[in-house]
Protein backbone atom coordinates (compact mmCIF):
# COMPACT_ATOMS: atom_id res chain seq x y z
CA UNK A 1 0.00 0.00 0.00
CA UNK A 2 2.81 2.39 0.89
CA UNK A 3 4.63 1.69 -2.38
CA UNK A 4 1.42 2.27 -4.37
CA UNK A 5 0.82 5.56 -2.56
CA UNK A 6 4.38 6.72 -3.28
CA UNK A 7 3.99 5.77 -6.96
CA UNK A 8 0.74 7.75 -7.23
CA UNK A 9 2.38 10.75 -5.57
CA UNK A 10 5.33 10.59 -7.97
CA UNK A 11 2.99 10.34 -10.95
CA UNK A 12 1.06 13.43 -9.77
CA UNK A 13 4.36 15.26 -9.23
CA UNK A 14 5.50 14.51 -12.80
CA UNK A 15 2.21 15.66 -14.29
CA UNK A 16 2.35 18.87 -12.28
CA UNK A 17 5.99 19.50 -13.23
CA UNK A 18 5.22 18.99 -16.94
CA UNK A 19 2.26 21.36 -16.72
CA UNK A 20 4.37 23.99 -14.96
CA UNK A 21 7.01 23.66 -17.67
CA UNK A 22 4.42 24.17 -20.42
CA UNK A 23 2.97 27.21 -18.66
CA UNK A 24 6.48 28.63 -18.22
CA UNK A 25 7.16 28.28 -21.95
CA UNK A 26 3.89 30.07 -22.76
CA UNK A 27 4.68 32.86 -20.30
CA UNK A 28 8.14 33.27 -21.86
CA UNK A 29 6.45 33.89 -25.22
CA UNK A 30 4.05 36.35 -23.59
CA UNK A 31 7.02 38.26 -22.13
CA UNK A 32 8.16 39.06 -25.71
CA UNK A 33 5.25 41.47 -26.13
CA UNK A 34 5.74 45.18 -25.61
CA UNK A 35 3.52 46.82 -22.97
CA UNK A 36 1.25 48.22 -25.71
CA UNK A 37 1.05 44.86 -27.50
CA UNK A 38 0.11 43.29 -24.17
CA UNK A 39 -2.73 45.81 -23.78
CA UNK A 40 -4.00 45.06 -27.27
CA UNK A 41 -3.62 41.30 -26.68
CA UNK A 42 -5.73 41.47 -23.51
CA UNK A 43 -8.49 43.35 -25.31
CA UNK A 44 -8.41 41.12 -28.39
CA UNK A 45 -8.80 37.90 -26.41
CA UNK A 46 -11.76 39.42 -24.60
CA UNK A 47 -13.54 39.83 -27.93
CA UNK A 48 -13.06 43.54 -28.59
CA UNK A 49 -13.03 44.68 -32.21
CA UNK A 50 -10.11 46.62 -33.69
CA UNK A 51 -12.29 49.73 -33.82
CA UNK A 52 -13.22 49.40 -30.14
CA UNK A 53 -9.62 48.80 -29.10
CA UNK A 54 -8.41 51.79 -31.12
CA UNK A 55 -11.02 54.03 -29.50
CA UNK A 56 -10.24 52.75 -26.00
CA UNK A 57 -6.47 53.18 -26.43
CA UNK A 58 -6.72 56.46 -28.34
CA UNK A 59 -5.04 55.26 -31.51
CA UNK A 60 -5.98 54.29 -35.06
CA UNK A 61 -7.43 51.03 -36.30
CA UNK A 62 -4.42 50.65 -38.56
CA UNK A 63 -2.09 50.78 -35.56
CA UNK A 64 -4.17 48.12 -33.79
CA UNK A 65 -3.95 45.90 -36.87
CA UNK A 66 -0.16 46.27 -36.82
CA UNK A 67 -0.06 45.38 -33.12
CA UNK A 68 -2.28 42.34 -33.74
CA UNK A 69 0.03 41.19 -36.51
CA UNK A 70 3.06 41.53 -34.20
CA UNK A 71 1.23 39.70 -31.40
CA UNK A 72 0.33 36.78 -33.64
CA UNK A 73 3.90 36.55 -34.89
CA UNK A 74 5.59 36.83 -31.47
CA UNK A 75 3.23 34.32 -29.85
CA UNK A 76 3.43 31.99 -32.87
CA UNK A 77 -0.34 31.84 -33.28
CA UNK A 78 -2.21 31.18 -36.52
CA UNK A 79 -5.75 32.15 -35.50
CA UNK A 80 -7.77 34.17 -33.05
CA UNK A 81 -9.11 30.95 -31.56
CA UNK A 82 -5.56 29.76 -30.85
CA UNK A 83 -4.81 33.14 -29.28
CA UNK A 84 -7.79 32.81 -26.93
CA UNK A 85 -6.74 29.27 -25.94
CA UNK A 86 -3.25 30.63 -25.26
CA UNK A 87 -4.72 33.35 -23.02
CA UNK A 88 -6.76 30.77 -21.12
CA UNK A 89 -3.73 28.55 -20.58
CA UNK A 90 -1.68 31.36 -19.07
CA UNK A 91 -4.61 32.31 -16.85
CA UNK A 92 -5.23 35.71 -18.40
CA UNK A 93 -8.95 35.32 -18.95
CA UNK A 94 -9.56 34.34 -15.32
CA UNK A 95 -7.94 37.51 -13.95
CA UNK A 96 -10.40 40.23 -15.00
CA UNK A 97 -13.84 38.74 -15.43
Amino acid sequence: MLLAAVQRALARFHVTAENDERIGALQARLAKLTPREREVFELVVRGKLNKQIAHQLGTSERTIKAHRHNIMHKLQMQSLAALVVFAERVGLLEERR
